[in-house]
């Protein structure tokens, strides 16, 4: 895989003109996430196919209903940073409890429950980007 580092330099400049903490940028098969952490900018490449993959291998192997994310966002397992989780795995929830939040433009949206069951596996980690229809957790 040739990295473009162009791109990487254009990304990390436009965290500081428009007072960014972190850019993505996608191009076929790879993909450019630029993040500042106490002033310091990390660049991190992935090649997309390798992460499709892996993420669709961690669901394809439980059986349960699939809970899909409703909308492009950041899905947080807790209601604030360092607080109790909504849901764990193992844990028995009804119709209608919040799963997660998926931030989106500066809301939080709660994700209900479609069912009563048990939550068999949560598919995504805190503070992870989530795009529309993506298996955020399994319920069974």
């Amino acid at each position: 895989m040739k990295i473009n580092k162009n791109i990487i330099k254009e990304l990390t400049e436009y965290l500081d003109e428009f007072n960014l903490t972190e850019i993505e940028y996608t191009e076929k098969d790879v993909k450019v996430k630029v993040s500042k952490f106490s002033g310091t900018n990390i660049a991190t490449v992935k090649e997309i196919k390798s992460e499709t993959k892996s993420e669709n291998n961690k669901s394809d192997n439980i059986v349960g209903t699939k809970v899909p994310s409703p909308i492009i966002g950041t899905a947080y397992l807790a209601p604030e940073p360092g607080g109790k989780k909504f849901v764990e795995v193992g844990k028995k929830i009804n119709k209608g409890d919040t799963i997660m939040i998926v931030e989106a433009m500066k809301t939080m949206n709660h994700v209900p429950s479609p069912i009563a069951g048990t939550v068999k596996q949560i598919c995504v980690e805190d503070g992870q980007p989530v795009e529309y229809g993506h298996t955020i957790a399994i319920i069974d």
